[in-house]
């Protein structure tokens, strides 16, 4: 290593977790990753995976650690309590909540909750990428942050002013393997690109329906049964019409406005999803999502004092 770590980075998902150790300027030192999320974590305790992963990085004993994502909720390490939005980002960083009893001093990033009675909502793990997405501080900006459960999210002069989740992801997987779909889709369909011209026609479908898809996901199984619409084809229909109804719906209720959309996103959903952005008449501003969630830890870290602003170790 050219520096010393002034602290370790952990995104702690429900399936996976990635540790980065970082230098009090911010620079990534090292990493690792691997299947230790929330689930195996319940089993084998979370500060044993932790300080496994710490270990075989080579980190000093008395290292701080900021932690985002499931080893936050209900069901993790310690209930890091949501923040209620409206929200300024720092501020929901700053409210990080320490571990008790060890040896290191552990915090967890808080997630967001939206308490309106129509309109009830929770995020964890998305504020962080959401505070490394380099938003400017001024203005009015929608991101989309596309997974299984997709967050769109409306930012105004640095604060969070509202959110909402649209079950994408997890909609494709059930519709998919539990559904009369499914005997159009097979066992494996190959991953969907955004250039399959099922894919785009399926999404401007959508997009022109203004988000209403429950009316024509049945026509995917009677496309196979009438038109010979293969595997394939057909799940990249399932794909565009899910995603261009997610992005009909979101564009109705947060509006377009002047600046881009800030897609967050790695690998196929950005691409998909930049693809379907730009069906619907959108600009975008891509982030990627593994880079910004490391960008929001480390601010986290200076938000909590564990690196200085002025590239002093705190």
């Amino acid at each position: 290593m050219s520096a010393l770590p002034a602290v370790a980075a952990v995104d702690w998902g429900t399936t996976r977790m990635r540790v980065w150790l970082i230098d009090d300027t911010g620079k990534v030192l090292a990493e690792r990753r691997g299947d230790d999320g929330l689930i195996t974590a319940q089993q084998k305790g979370f500060s044993t995976i932790l300080e496994g992963h710490l270990a075989a990085l080579g980190a000093p004993a008395a290292l701080p650690v900021i932690v985002c994502g499931m080893a936050g909720s209900r069901q993790g390490w310690l209930e890091a309590p949501y923040v209620t939005v409206p929200a300024p980002i720092g501020a929901i960083l700053a409210g990080a909540i320490s571990i008790p009893d060890q040896q290191r001093d552990i915090r967890i990033v808080p997630g967001l909750a939206q308490r309106l009675t129509d309109a009830p909502d929770v995020m964890r793990g998305e504020e962080t990428q959401l505070a490394g997405s380099g938003l400017p501080a001024k203005g009015r900006h929608l991101v989309c942050m596309p997974g299984t459960h997709s967050k769109w999210v409306l930012v105004e002069d640095g604060a969070v002013a509202g959110f909402g989740t649209w079950p994408t992801g997890e909609l494709f997987s059930v519709l998919a393997g539990h559904s009369i779909l499914r005997h159009s889709l097979g066992e494996q369909p190959k991953p969907v690109v955004p250039d399959n011209p099922f894919f785009q026609e399926w999404c401007r479908r959508a997009l022109a329906e203004g988000g209403d898809v429950t009316s024509k996901l049945f026509s995917i199984r009677a496309a196979g049964l009438l038109q010979d619409l293969q595997p394939d084809d057909a799940a990249a229909c399932l794909s565009g019409l899910l995603i261009g109804g997610e992005i009909a719906s979101a564009k109705r209720r947060y509006g377009a406005g002047a600046a881009p959309i800030v897609l967050v996103a790695s690998g196929a959903l950005a691409t998909l999803y930049g693809a379907a952005l730009r069906l619907a008449g959108l600009a975008v501003r891509a982030v990627d999502a593994d880079e910004a969630v490391r960008a929001g830890l480390i601010e986290a870290a200076r938000e909590n004092g564990m690196i200085a602003r002025s590239g002093v170790t705190a």
